[in-house]
């Protein structure tokens, strides 16, 4: 828990200077806010004895010159705390989302989509709260109550000892009190990472739900989660009630404990009235104070339970990691080489066996095969989304592992089946593929991918919004928005997954043209659903279970009469 708490306060380090300011601050408002019990003490015991009109007028400027001090110090207290807050996490969410864009393909995989948002959303808020709150209660209130002690034991030692069977009462219960609502508000935090998860999910599937009618089982399903939610909520507010309740009932009974005592010390002389009032205005103070350290800790306690989820995830390692040493290539030909690759996910199965495969610069690759055959891993593996269990992968003669990301990927064009879309205009989503593309780039690219017409056709032509996810556009017309990216990036090597699986026939043959344009003089690897996509290219893998089961050009694994010709005809009777 002491790393987990030191890496937390290690985002306040670079503003050291900051944080000496405010602790100032703190020490001269607190101090000045102390002084006016002290005041008021001397005004009641010392003005109506002298009746001097100078010691009240005095006393009075003295007075307001403390209020004027400690809303000025206030003043800079507070803008120092809110600029070291934000910026701190600031500094701390940036680390996180950092982080997220390193793990890879890998992690994405393994966590769902709402337990990364949790982490953004619901963790880091609840952790920035340190820096927001909690952090500048413990350094005001600490020395708030050094000195208001030290204070209220120069006053009446006597009446000081009231505070402790006052504390003690206070310990009965709390720290009971205090341990229930730091496990539900655990729980509470639990609970609302896997109802963001629910929530998000029921969102991304609106459409699978509206076009299966099944609002009210994704509604029960919302419900139950949420009610899961709600109860962990209540029960962590019903023990946080007591706890204050605890917490004034402790420091009300001291209060008239401290009255009787007190009143009886003034009467016998032992005391002055204005020392009494004194004391008093420092006791309920100072004890409101006391009694919250317990609930401070637990806060802390929860906030360290959730930091220790943020602390996890930051120490998390990639699987693939960067070579300290990349090497820098001016110009890229798209020579790609498989050497014995094997590769599986986790603990599971091989994926590819002793996969060995030789593509030359610009030739036409196509890998078929059932589903889970290890088609789509290839194209992962050549991004270095992942790295081989055993082998290695050679781009132009160099292990991919000695390239760095940027360089790799900066080389590489690749197509998904799903292509995303961002809910920006037709032009920002072109430019994705190179940012400081002209305008007439763009349109050269639209027009080469066969987009530029169906553009010219939307509401606000390049301009117009897509909505999230492209919701606009139909799937051969997203595909085309993808491929024009494709070429105003200009990469030498192609890698497309099963780019028109989901098309329909018009689509197809509209994405398919744009595709042959962009295939043109570059290396392509090419996963494939339908033979017929393939009848052109120089090489064609068919792998079954990770291995190659047959290779050759099209007409050559025909005429082998073999699984791939049994394939073909499967298709063409399927399509008949």
């Amino acid at each position: 828990m002491l790393k987990v708490y030191l890496w937390t306060i290690s985002f306040l380090r670079p503003y050291l200077l900051g944080l000496a300011l405010l602790i100032f601050c703190s020490l001269l408002v607190t101090g000045s806010q102390l002084i006016i019990p002290k005041f008021i003490q001397y005004f009641i015991d010392q003005v109506p004895l002298k009746q001097d009109a100078h010691i009240f007028i005095w006393l009075l400027l003295a007075i307001v010159l403390l209020v004027i001090l400690i809303i000025a110090f206030s003043a800079i207290r507070n803008i120092t705390q809110r600029s070291l807050q934000e910026k701190a996490s600031r500094d701390m969410q940036y680390s996180i989302y950092s982080h997220l864009r390193k793990l890879g393909f890998s992690y994405f995989e393994k966590h769902p989509v709402g337990e990364s948002l949790g982490l953004m959303n619901t963790e880091v808020t609840s952790l920035q709260n340190l820096y927001r709150h909690l952090l500048p209660w413990m350094i005001n209130n600490f020395i708030f109550s050094i000195i208001s002690i030290t204070l209220m034991v120069t006053i009446s030692w006597k009446l000081s000892l009231i505070i402790i069977p006052s504390l003690l009462l206070y310990y009965i219960f709390g720290p009971y009190l205090e341990k229930k609502a730091s496990k539900y508000g655990k729980l509470m935090s639990d609970e609302r990472v896997r109802f963001n998860q629910k929530l998000y999910e029921s969102m991304a599937s609106i459409h699978d739900i509206r076009a299966n009618s099944a609002e009210s089982w994704n509604l029960s399903g919302v419900e139950r989660r949420y009610k899961q939610f709600n109860q962990m909520m209540i029960k962590t507010y019903w023990f946080a009630f007591w706890r204050g309740t605890n917490r004034r009932m402790s420091y009300y009974i001291g209060g008239i404990a401290i009255i009787l005592v007190g009143t009886q010390l003034t009467l016998t002389g032992d005391m002055s009235t204005g020392s009494f009032v004194a004391f008093l205005l420092y006791y309920f103070q100072t004890m409101h104070i006391l009694t919250s350290v317990v609930t401070s800790i637990t806060e802390q306690r929860v906030l360290m339970d959730q930091a220790e989820k943020l602390y996890r995830f930051i120490k998390t390692s990639p699987e693939v990691l960067e070579d300290s040493n990349t090497i820098k290539r001016n110009k890229v030909y798209g020579n790609i080489e498989f050497q014995k690759v094997s590769f599986h996910y986790s603990d599971g199965p091989n994926v590819l066996n002793d996969f060995s495969l030789s593509i030359k610069a610009g030739q036409k690759v196509a890998i078929v095969g059932a589903s889970g055959g290890g088609k789509s891993t290839i194209l992962k593996l050549v991004s270095r989304f992942y790295d081989p269990t055993e082998g290695r992968i050679l781009l132009d003669n160099h292990p991919i592992d000695k390239w760095s990301f940027q360089d790799l990927r900066e080389n590489l064009g690749i197509v998904f089946q799903e292509t995303y879309l961002f809910g920006a205009s037709v032009r920002e989503n072109i430019l994705f593929g190179r940012p400081d593309a002209s305008e007439a780039d763009i349109i050269e690219a639209a027009k080469a991918a066969f987009a530029h017409d169906f553009i010219q056709e939307l509401s606000d032509g390049y301009n117009t919004l897509l909505g999230e996810r492209g919701v606009k556009l139909s799937g051969g017309q997203k595909q085309r928005i993808s491929i024009a990216r494709m070429f105003i990036k200009n990469p030498p090597v192609i890698l497309l997954d099963e780019a028109t699986a989901s098309l329909d026939t018009i689509s197809e043959k509209e994405v398919q043209a744009a595709l042959q344009h962009l295939m043109h003089g570059r290396t392509t690897i090419t996963v494939a659903h339908r033979l017929s996509t393939i009848q052109n290219y120089d090489h064609i893998i068919l792998l079954s279970n990770g291995k190659v089961l047959e290779s050759g050009n099209y007409k050559e694994l025909l005429d082998q009469k073999g699984a791939f010709y049994h394939l073909s005809i499967g298709q063409r009777l399927e399509g008949a």
